[in-house]
């Protein structure tokens, strides 16, 4: 697989960056929204859920602490805000991902075996929480399909007070979507549209990249 280069941006300027862009194209919404939002749907952990967050988990995945080469795999911004039901914002909230590498190996003892190795360059799962605005942002690769799933990032959003939501995020137009048993599973069709994110050239945030927002309503 050939090694998407990436340029020498700082990680802080461009996460930065990309929460703002993305904040430009979404319509703004409140306690004054006329109708509730569309909760956002559960969905399994996996097998892969990571055991180890210690070292670099941060929400920059494409540079890991130490190694001296970038992952495999073509930059993308995701970014997007952690709300209620009112469409009121949900600040200090705990956002975990979690993904396969551009090979589709998790960074888990489970899925590296039998001669299976995750990419070093590659952090695997990143961790950050909601601003005051409930948004939130990771730096990470797009994400590739593996034998029986279509291409998807686990997310985990932990709120005070509140059931963890686990759920997992897709990319809109993947021709695997419609056989993959994990997405139909949500027979919401409002809800299965709302895990589907939409991956855009976000050249102007990193070239090369591509950038999407997802949204995270908690119920």
């Amino acid at each position: 697989m050939t090694r998407v280069p990436t340029p020498s941006i700082g990680r802080r300027s461009i996460i930065v960056g990309a929460a703002s862009a993305t904040l430009s194209l979404v319509l703004p919404v409140g306690p004054g929204a006329a109708t509730k939002l569309t909760v956002t749907p559960r969905q399994t952990a996996g097998p892969f859920y990571p055991t180890d967050w210690g070292g670099d988990s941060d929400n920059d995945l494409v540079v890991v602490t130490g190694e001296a080469t970038e992952s495999f795999g073509q930059v993308v911004h995701i970014n997007g805000r952690v709300l209620d039901l009112d469409g009121g914002p949900i600040a200090n909230a705990l956002v975990e991902i979690w993904q396969c590498d551009a090979n589709g190996v998790y960074r888990h003892p489970r899925d590296e075996r039998g001669g299976r190795r995750h990419d070093a360059g590659f952090q695997g799962r990143g961790r950050t929480r909601s601003d005051v605005l409930g948004r939130y942002t990771f730096r990470t690769i797009r994400p590739v399909p593996y034998p029986g799933r279509t291409p998807h990032i686990h997310f985990a959003v932990e709120v005070p007070g509140r059931r963890m939501l686990i759920t997992q995020m897709y990319v809109f137009g993947e021709p695997l979507n419609e056989r993959d048993g994990i997405l139909n599973s949500i027979r919401d069709l409002r809800q299965r549209e709302s895990v589907m994110v939409r991956l855009d050239e976000a050249n102007g945030i990193e070239p090369g990249s591509l950038a999407g927002n997802f949204d995270i309503v908690i119920g």
